[in-house]
């Protein structure tokens, strides 16, 4: 059976770092069957982060952004061409020039795109730019240092943060807006969204919360010039960051019969995708951005993460699972992790601080803009947060791993602990931001499309 599952042919639909490090990983687990991946993007793998710090700051051109192989997994790269469909019954997937290619077992790994300003005629301005690709970054970068009078973002999320960082740091005037009382509130919670808003305005934001851009503005020649708010005031601008979250790519499995919607393709620990009556496959696996995965930590809820480091982890518990028999294969159970370098600030996480209900101040202090925060849901450690203090991460990590209690109790290496009463997390919900969380316990999602099948 082993030698089975080593041989056949294997696609993957998706050709961005969870893609490469599956395909790694089936070689290096001794696969020796064709391999072939499919991405929309004509560019080979290439690293996401630095396109919204190093690039928009000229210190990294985007097509520089490559990501190094460990090995050469020996595929077939089908570059450029996009997935349109998931035939599941006869094993093949279907490729927007007209090919059909067969399979024994698929990897889904199509991550996400930008979501894009909701009016297309707006968004078609030329100065309107969203943050995904290395091209998009080209473009902005280019833009950013033609020196622009203002830049307007929209979303403070972590990449509206970051893009507004880069701004302030090219000494570039920047307008953030944001729906919600602060930015990063969605991922961080109220206590740290207010130091985040602190330091926005210190480093020279103009950042307005609890409001929504209603209309982009362009002048008769189809230039973004402004934009108007939902307070009735107006934002002149001349480059506009569309930075409203993440679209997850499931529209070529719409007629796939899969457990795919608006949060991703749902799977089982191992990474095997459900079908839409909740039926584990055997054949079609999802890693990275697109999965939605249970965790045991928490619940047992469905997770979806946009994170560097989930992605690689997911992608090589999948790409075991492909070619090992049942009793060998591993459960994806790794922790959450994030960071985020803006205005000053290093910015790490481990664990889910929006499945919480209290936090409390470990270590450190707001005033310091150095600290470590532990977040607790229902008496037990489920998320940390630090704030140029990544060094006490790990230990934090021990304490979510093991279910410890909270608050914790103290031994940091970095000084005593001394835990002021924990107080409410002030999570909110995710519908009343500008910003779509990277971290998302997506819970139940029903498929109105469902029959209920009786036996007799």
């Amino acid at each position: 059976m082993a030698g089975d599952l080593r041989e056949g042919r294997i696609v993957i639909i998706g050709a961005s770092l969870a893609g490469l490090r599956a395909a790694e990983t089936l070689r290096e687990e001794g696969f020796t069957g064709s391999l072939t991946v499919v991405g929309d993007e004509p560019h080979p793998p290439y690293d996401r982060p630095p396109l919204s710090k190093q690039v928009l700051l000229g210190q990294a051109a985007a097509d520089a952004t490559g990501l190094p192989m460990r090995r050469d997994p020996d595929a077939d790269w089908r570059l450029g061409v996009r997935a349109t469909g998931l035939d599941p019954l006869g094993k093949r997937v279907v490729l927007a020039d007209g090919e059909s290619l067969p399979f024994d077992r698929l990897l889904i790994a199509t991550g996400t795109r930008a979501r894009p300003w909701p009016n297309p005629e707006e968004a078609a301005l030329d100065g309107v730019f969203t943050l995904r690709t290395c091209d998009d970054a080209g473009r902005l970068a280019e833009r950013l240092a033609a020196g622009p009078r203002r830049v307007l973002v929209i979303g403070g999320g972590f990449t509206g943060s970051e893009v507004a960082s880069a701004c302030r740091e090219r000494g570039l005037e920047v307008t953030v807006t944001e729906r919600g009382p602060a930015p990063l509130v969605g991922a961080l919670g109220g206590t740290l969204s207010k130091l985040a808003a602190g330091m926005q305005r210190r480093h020279g934001v103009d950042l307005r919360c609890g409001a929504t851009v209603t209309a982009l503005r362009g002048d008769g020649d189809g230039r973004f010039t402004g934009a108007d708010l939902s307070d009735g005031s107006h934002v002149n601008a001349d480059v506009c960051v569309v930075a409203l979250g993440a679209v997850r790519n499931v529209e070529w499995l719409a007629d796939a019969g899969l457990a795919a919607g608006p949060r991703g393709v749902a799977c089982d620990a191992g990474c095997r995708a459900f079908d839409m009556y909740g039926i584990v496959t055997d054949d079609v696996f999802v890693a990275g951005d697109v999965s939605r995965f249970p965790h045991p930590l928490f619940d047992y809820q469905l997770l979806s993460l946009e994170h560097w480091g989930n992605a690689v982890a997911q992608a090589e518990v999948a790409a075991y699972n492909m070619v090992n028999p049942g009793p060998l294969r591993r459960p994806h159970l790794a922790l959450p992790t994030f960071w985020s370098s803006q205005f000053g600030l290093n910015i790490k996480s481990v664990g889910v601080p929006t499945f919480s209900d209290q936090i409390v101040l470990a270590q450190g202090s707001l005033e310091e803009r150095r600290l470590t925060m532990v977040y607790g849901y229902r008496g037990r450690v489920t998320a940390a947060v630090t704030v140029n203090m990544a060094k006490s991460l790990e230990y934090y990590q021990h304490l979510i791993e093991t279910a410890a209690p909270f608050p914790p109790v103290p031994g940091a290496a970095d000084r005593p602990i001394a835990a002021d009463i924990p107080f409410p997390s002030d999570v909110p919900d995710p519908k009343g931001l500008s910003h779509g969380p990277i971290v998302a316990l997506t819970g139940h999602l029903p498929d109105r499309r469902l029959t209920v099948v009786r036996p007799g």
